[in-house]
């Protein structure tokens, strides 16, 4: 399972932006204020990363500048109701804070004002939200603090995630890419590791 990205930003579109780790990119659905938010293209980002695994569609990849929202974004889900896009749809309109304080106060209002959400969701939404801590550390995240660096994912742990990416197995994947690294050495880059694990595959 992927939980974080760091790379380039190649593209932003409506739904989703491209995000280039390594000279593999991926394709990351981000709500609106997230995309919004993003570093220019030909910039550096740090995406925390929710997989969503779907028979018809594959490995579907949603991410967050802040990993309270991808927690939140997790909560959100587990509600009856409530899929991916209603999700990234509240979080656009109540970041985590908001909405923690909005289910305190039992403000459906503030919550129907996202796309796609009618009354009896947005109560339904509250009141199971009611109470509970909204993603990790919330009140900590508003207060000032130095990020940590973001650590760069070694090739093979790239390799391996970009195969998952397109539908391997992650023992199926991690297996492939061994033998792929195994035979260029340690220097090979995740590009070179990708073409020759899918050959391993095709075997």
């Amino acid at each position: 399972m992927i939980g974080r990205l760091w790379g380039i930003v190649a593209e932003v579109g409506e739904e989703d932006a491209l995000i280039d780790v390594g000279g593999v990119g991926y394709v990351v659905r981000c709500g609106a204020r997230t995309l919004g938010r993003l570093p220019a293209m030909g910039e550096t980002a740090t995406l925390h990363i929710e997989s969503q695994w779907g028979e018809q569609t594959g490995m579907t990849l949603y991410g967050f500048l802040d990993r309270n929202e991808r927690r939140a974004f997790v909560m959100l889900k587990t509600i009856q109701g409530v899929g991916p896009k209603a999700a990234l749809a509240v979080l656009d309109v109540l970041p985590p804070q908001e909405l923690s304080a909005a289910a305190s106060r039992g403000d459906q209002a503030a919550v129907a004002r996202a796309n796609g959400v009618g009354p009896k969701l947005a109560l339904r939404i509250v009141t199971e939200l009611k109470d509970k801590p909204i993603g990790d550390g919330v009140i900590s995240a508003l207060q000032p603090h130095a990020a940590p660096a973001p650590l760069k994912p070694s090739a093979s742990g790239e390799a391996t995630a970009a195969l998952m990416g397109l539908g391997v197995a992650e023992p199926a994947a991690r297996r492939v890419v061994e033998q792929a690294a195994l035979r260029l050495g340690d220097d090979a880059e995740p590009a070179a590791l990708i073409k020759a694990a899918l050959q391993e595959l095709g075997r």
